[in-house]
């Protein structure tokens, strides 16, 4: 087999691998023509027609009965600060979003999605809202990649679109192991969880390649982290800190804290002492997310921010605001799909 998820290692194209391993199988094919196919795709191919190192009868066999996209392209919106965004559908008609986040100092950033919709209903993600459909295959999550790949070199990535990443650990990671083909290294690649504990353990335990981790957390208070991510009560916060301590002691790696900013709700001064007073200043670094709104919050304003980051300062708890980005093309997470799914229904 192409994919081997108990061990990670093999080949994935754009393809659907499972279709073109056994349409290479029918037809009596060596093993090492599907490498060939991810080698183009990889490299940004744009179809079975620039491969030639693959004989022509074999292209036109594999055009013909397997799609050299496992996605297909619905709809695309551009910032005017250069961000790209994507929403594509599966074979099966699923709604997946990807974006591409250009910077001034030249990075390119993808962030893709690893389910399509979310079963964990985070009271302030648009893809909460939405309906679960499946987890993504491992095919699936690299199209939204080379998507992008085929546009220009990217060299960045996010596991922070659509769905929790650990409900989908074994394609999660059989996906990212493949990225450096495509130009991402390991350690600019980072997976994001709202702190699923039995793959989060997993995760610290089984995972050798420095993959960055990131944890969505939004609230140090248990009963306000509940009120916005039901999974708090199933995994409570000190469980769940206490394996990314496991982590930065196995690694020597921070742990990115991705906080979410709500108008109101969590973006206070003692907000910001109680995030200060839980997290290790050795352990953790926070990213502050202005919040891109989706209808239920307000995002908190620039004076709210300033203050709520100086408590954080003074702690010497690392923290940077992150640029917001594509908020005029409904960039944040399930934007796009919902408002697809309402026009189109």
């Amino acid at each position: 087999m192409l994919f081997q998820h108990e061990v990670g290692r093999g080949y994935a194209g754009c393809v659907d691998l499972e279709l073109l391993e056994q349409t290479l199988a029918d037809r009596g094919e060596p093993s090492f023509r599907a490498r060939q196919v991810w080698g183009w795709a990889a490299r940004g191919a744009g179809g079975y027609a620039e491969m030639t190192n693959v004989p022509a009868a074999l292209r036109d066999t594999l055009a013909a009965e397997v799609p050299f996209s496992s996605l297909s392209l619905a709809e695309e919106a551009r910032s005017a600060d250069g961000t790209v965004k994507a929403l594509f559908r599966t074979a099966d008609g699923h709604p997946v979003e990807a974006v591409l986040m250009r910077y001034r100092d030249g990075r390119r950033s993808v962030c893709v999605s690893s389910q399509s919709g979310c079963p964990l209903t985070c009271t302030f993600c648009a893809t909460g809202a939405m309906q679960f459909g499946r987890n993504l295959k491992p095919w699936e999550i690299l199209d939204q990649v080379l998507h992008f790949r085929r546009l220009e070199p990217v060299d960045h990535l996010v596991f922070m679109g659509m769905g929790e990443p650990l409900l989908n650990v074994d394609h999660v990671l059989a996906a990212a192991r493949l990225l450096p083909e495509l130009g991402i290294t390991h350690r600019r690649t980072t997976i994001s969880t709202v702190g699923w504990l039995p793959a989060l353990r997993r995760f610290v335990d089984e995972v050798e390649e420095p993959i960055r981790l990131a944890l969505s957390l939004h609230a140090a208070d248990p009963g306000l982290r509940s009120r916005l991510m039901p999974v708090n009560d199933r995994y409570p916060l000190p469980d769940v800190l206490a394996e990314c301590r496991r982590y930065f002691e196995l690694r020597h790696r921070k742990v990115f804290v991705e906080y979410v900013l709500l108008g109101g709700v969590n973006d206070s001064p003692q907000h910001a002492r109680e995030l200060a007073a839980l997290l290790d200043p050795k352990i953790f670094k926070v990213n502050l997310i202005p919040y891109n709104p989706t209808g239920r919050y307000e995002g908190s304003s620039r004076d709210t921010i300033a203050p709520f980051k100086h408590v954080l300062d003074r702690a010497r708890v690392p923290a940077t605001v992150r640029l917001t980005r594509g908020r005029d093309i409904a960039a944040a997470c399930g934007q796009l799909a919902a408002t697809r799914r309402h026009i189109t229904a």
